[in-house]
C-alpha cells in the first residue's frame, strides 16, 4: 500500500505543470508552439528567460515537495533504511512519469529534466551537487542543454548506485532511459545544426 501511495503523490505532483500555468496566463499554447515541448527551456525560447526561469522553479520544487512529503509520511509510519530509499525512488519515478505524460495534458508533457533537479535536492545533496554541477559544466561547454541534461542523467545513475546500490539504480536506469527517448528529436536537431542554443535563449528578455 505504502509503494502506490508514493506512486500517487509523486504522479499527482508531476502533473503540475508551470508552463500550463504560463501558458495560460500568456495565453500561449507552449507544448504546441517551438519546439513542442511543454517545459521551461521552450518558454525560455517563447517567452524569454523571465518566465521560463518561473516554470523551472516550479517544476523544479514539485519534484522536491513530492519527496518530501512521502519521507513526511514514512517518517510516521516508522519506514526506514533500504524500504526508506527505494520508496524515495519510486516517488521519484512517478513524478517524472507525472510530468512527462500528465492526465491534465492528455498525457503529452514535458520531458523531466527540471523536475529531475528537483529531485536531487530532495534526495542527497552530494548527489545533486555531483549532478549539477555535471548538468551545468556540459551544458555551458557544449552550448544545448539537451547535452548536459543527457551527462547529469549519467552522473545520477553512478552517485545512486555508489550510495543507494542496485535497485534504486535501476529506477534511474529506467528513468534516463525514458530521457533519452523524449530528447532523441534534440540529439537529431544538434546533429542536423538546428537545436536551440543556451546562449540564444537568453537573448529574449
Amino acid at each position: 500500500m505504502i509503494f502506490i501511495i508514493a506512486a500517487i503523490i509523486g504522479y499527482a505532483f508531476g502533473c503540475l505543470h508551470g508552463s500550463q500555468l504560463v501558458g495560460k496566463y500568456k495565453k500561449v499554447d507552449i507544448k504546441n508552439t517551438g519546439v513542442k515541448n511543454a517545459g521551461a527551456s521552450n518558454t525560455t525560447i517563447l517567452l524569454g528567460w523571465k518566465y521560463g526561469i518561473f516554470v523551472a522553479l516550479i517544476d523544479i520544487f514539485k519534484g522536491t515537495l513530492a519527496i518530501l512529503l512521502v519521507l513526511f509520511i514514512l517518517h510516521e509510519y516508522g519506514i526506514t533504511g533500504e524500504v526508506q530509499i527505494l520508496l524515495i525512488y519510486v516517488t521519484a519515478l512517478f513524478v517524472i512519469l507525472g510530468h512527462n505524460y500528465p492526465i491534465t495534458m492528455k498525457f503529452s508533457g514535458g520531458k523531466g529534466t527540471a523536475s529531475l533537479v528537483g529531485i536531487l535536492l530532495a534526495i542527497d545533496w552530494r548527489i545533486a551537487l555531483i549532478g549539477i554541477a555535471i548538468l551545468l559544466l556540459f551544458t555551458f561547454a557544449t552550448d544545448y542543454l539537451v547535452v548536459g541534461v543527457l551527462f547529469m542523467y549519467l552522473s545520477f545513475l553512478t552517485t545512486t548506485y555508489m550510495f543507494f546500490g542496485i535497485e534504486p539504480a535501476f529506477i534511474v536506469m529506467l528513468l534516463s532511459v525514458l530521457s533519452v527517448i523524449k530528447h532523441m528529436e534534440n540529439y537529431k536537431r544538434i546533429l542536423n545544426q538546428e537545436e536551440t542554443k543556451l546562449s540564444s535563449m537568453f537573448r529574449k528578455t
